[in-house]
């Protein structure tokens, strides 16, 4: 998707239901404007559904996140729209930087669909990496989060929001809707939209019981992502290393998610200074572009 083509992007991308009681599975993408692939999948998923009209339980609605920023191409305009969520933000009700607008924006749309209309509620937030990365899963453990994420084939990640807050899964999580968030893989890659896709149509399959094979053409996305159990592993984070604005960041090159790192290895440089592993354990969200205030984190398998 061209970004011309992203310059109209409506707040809500789709919307389908079969007239049948069940749950609710709020969909966002793009929350970040660099990261369009889960906009591309979400509307290729509509225009599939809208279609050829399969039988769902309850009802699936895909949101756009930060409209501006994706209008721009650019991950904000104010402020990173994934760390506004807070209690003290909400609470206030102060839209005094543009992502807050937004974000309230999409806090009206999700008080139109209320717990007490539907058997349950479900979200999936889709997101992309600055660096080449395996697809993943960011789950907060709280509620069933955990369990429901262990449904899906790719690697999982336990405890992101509760180091970085504001996320907007975190505050999803707080209201007691069951979810997490989707990393497709590398912002501009197409095997990131299939990814997307493909884990759409995963969530749809649980929890909407949406009958894949009842589709003209079983989702190749689907199938694609589906593989990716056989290697599956969980993993938890161990460490964030925070930079500042004013603060220099040089990753060194070449790091990828899920990256074995040693004790002693050479990860980056932060103002001149050279940051060494202090662990044997494996590199996540190494930072390779100018915005954004997590340098890496580092994460070990769970036992």
């Amino acid at each position: 998707m061209k970004n011309k083509d992203l310059k109209d992007i409506p707040r809500i991308i789709g919307e389908y239901d079969s007239d049948k009681k069940g749950p609710l599975l709020f969909i966002t993408a793009g929350v970040h404007g660099n990261e369009p692939s889960g906009v591309v999948a979400l509307k290729e998923v509509f225009e599939i559904l809208n279609a050829e009209k399969p039988d769902i339980m309850g009802k699936v609605i895909g949101v756009s996140g930060n409209q501006e920023a994706l209008s721009k191409a650019v991950r904000y305009i104010d402020e990173d729209l994934n760390r506004t969520w807070t209690k003290e933000n909400i609470a206030s009700e102060n839209k005094n930087s543009h992502e807050k607008k937004e974000m309230f924006e999409i806090i009206d749309v999700l008080e139109k669909y209320p717990e007490k209309d539907f058997t349950k509620r479900y979200f999936l937030d889709c997101h992309t990496t600055s660096s080449a990365s395996e697809p993943y899963i960011s789950v907060q453990d709280v509620n069933d989060n955990d369990a429901w994420a262990h449904k899906f084939p790719t690697y999982i990640i336990r405890g992101f929001s509760d180091i970085v807050l504001g996320c907007i899964d975190h505050y999803e999580s707080r209201i007691g809707i069951t979810g997490f968030v989707f990393e497709g893989g590398q912002h501009e890659s197409k095997i990131s939209e299939k990814n997307h896709e493909g884990m759409i149509w995963l969530a749809l399959q649980h929890a909407c019981e949406l009958n894949l094979d009842s589709l003209i053409n079983y989702p190749e996305a689907a199938k694609m992502l589906a593989k990716k159990r056989k290697n599956r592993k969980t993993f938890e984070i161990e460490y964030r290393h925070g930079i500042k604005d004013e603060d220099e960041f040089e990753m060194e090159p070449g790091y990828s998610n899920f990256q074995p790192i040693e004790k002693g290895e050479l990860l980056a440089y932060q103002n001149d200074k050279a940051i060494y592993s202090e662990w044997d354990a494996y590199i996540f969200m190494p930072l390779y572009q100018s915005q954004g205030n997590d340098g890496f984190f580092v994460v070990d398998e769970a036992h």
